[in-house]
């Protein structure tokens, strides 16, 4: 039986059936954006492995990381060690201000678990108990854990098989795409709000783009509305920056877009480049004190890897990358070149519309993609995309050069009119 043939019959791939999983391609190296594939083919990567290899594959600075490491990991309960506490002081030095309580979480999901958590004590510390429920919107994503679950896309996301199941949240309309009715959208949220403010705790948010449930860029005055509201309630805001932060719409964290600052913001994905499983949940003095007055007395969550020394050194090795180069250029560059693209291919038949923010490259299709001869279709022009729902996508790695993003471009419409 040959490694694929195994794969086939064994191992479950994300959102894949068992009885009937659609075709992986097995990739045996990685060097700069390309996927080298046992069958010696190779592929620029499209989607920087899920927003997270921001700086592409075998990244010396971040190779030496791994190999530096004195010890991989000891617990964190009782005991600390340099890499988390210098990871802990690099994010609240990008971070917007007054983001300066951190809690190092083992992946994004589990961050957003954490965020919840912590909005939930805080109200309670704060002697408003009866806070329980999350004001979100239409179209998000948040992860595949329950809690996450419960302020994802309740009909168009991915759980609503679970929904009988998970915490009853409040949805609030998508917001509108920039330049959009914010004036009746904000109308909307705010007697929600209004109409619950005694039940929430905190409203939740993936700030400006809203990630896997939908690839939709929308108002930053919708934010800035949401934070506006959040204070005039006591509810808390929190931000989900785990697909947005480190640079990929643009500015370092998407809620600067809005001059906003969350109570609490989570990140993930690109902050180790990929490399490895690691989040963080950093959160303002005053929600730290909140919830340190609640009954427990401590914030009630400790994963076994967190603070994982050797994941701690490769985010400081990827921030302190990030940091050195001229992100904000390549950013800049990528969605100019990408825009190029997306402008020829929104006139193609079958698409609906295509969009953009930063290194994000969308094109949305009047009907459900067809993903395996999409995904074959991007392959033959050289490039690795994963389409999902209606939706063909790219976020490149940063380092992209101007032939990548070409490919990537004609990769985009060859998925399109495959699709």
């Amino acid at each position: 039986m040959t490694l694929l043939d195994y794969d086939r019959e064994h191992v479950w791939h994300p959102y894949t059936s068992m009885t009937d999983p659609t075709p992986v391609r097995e990739v045996v190296g990685a060097r700069g954006v390309r996927l080298h594939l046992a069958d010696g083919s190779e592929l620029v990567d499209g989607m920087s492995s899920w927003w997270a290899a921001i700086h592409g594959y075998g990244v010396p600075e971040l190779d030496d990381a791994v190999r530096s490491t004195d010890f991989a990991h000891v617990m964190f309960g009782g005991l600390t060690h340099a890499p988390a506490v210098r990871l802990a002081q690099r994010l609240v030095q990008l971070a917007p201000p007054g983001l300066e309580r951190v809690f190092l979480a083992d992946s994004g999901s589990v961050s957003m678990e954490v965020a919840l958590k912590m909005a939930l004590q805080y109200q309670r510390g704060v002697g408003r108990p009866g806070r329980t429920r999350m004001l979100t919107v239409l179209g998000g994503y948040h992860g595949d854990t329950f809690g996450c679950m419960s302020v994802c896309d309740p009909e168009g996301g991915m759980h609503s098989m679970f929904a009988d199941v998970l915490p009853q949240q409040l949805f609030a309309p998508r917001p509108p795409a920039p330049g959009g009715d914010v004036e009746g959208w904000t109308t909307t949220f705010r007697a929600l709000a209004e109409q619950h403010r005694e039940e929430i705790a905190a409203i939740v948010v993936e700030p400006v783009l809203q990630g896997a449930g939908g690839m939709w860029p929308y108002d930053v005055r919708c934010l800035q509305a949401m934070r506006a509201i959040a204070d005039e309630h006591g509810f808390l805001l929190v931000c989900d920056e785990i697909a947005t932060g480190f640079g990929r719409t643009g500015t370092m964290f998407a809620s600067e877009h809005a001059g906003v600052v969350p109570d609490i913001a989570c990140v993930g994905k690109a902050l180790t480049g990929g490399y490895l499983t690691l989040a963080a949940v950093l959160c303002t003095d005053a929600v730290g004190r909140g919830l340190s007055a609640s009954e427990s007395g401590v914030l009630m969550h400790g994963p076994t890897v967190m603070g994982n020394a050797l994941a701690c050194r490769v985010a400081l090795a990827s921030l302190d990358l990030l940091t050195s180069r001229d992100w904000e250029g390549e950013v800049a560059t990528i969605g100019a070149r990408l825009d190029t693209h997306l402008q020829e291919i929104a006139t193609l038949p079958g698409v609906a519309g295509v969009r953009g923010i930063g290194a994000v490259g969308v094109v949305q299709l009047d009907h459900p993609v067809d993903v395996v001869s999409a995904t074959r279709a991007a392959a033959a022009e050289g490039v690795w995309l994963r389409p999902f729902r209606d939706l063909v996508y790219t976020m490149p790695p940063f380092v992209c050069g101007p032939d990548d993003l070409d490919a990537i471009g004609r990769a985009l419409r060859a998925a399109a009119q495959a699709g």
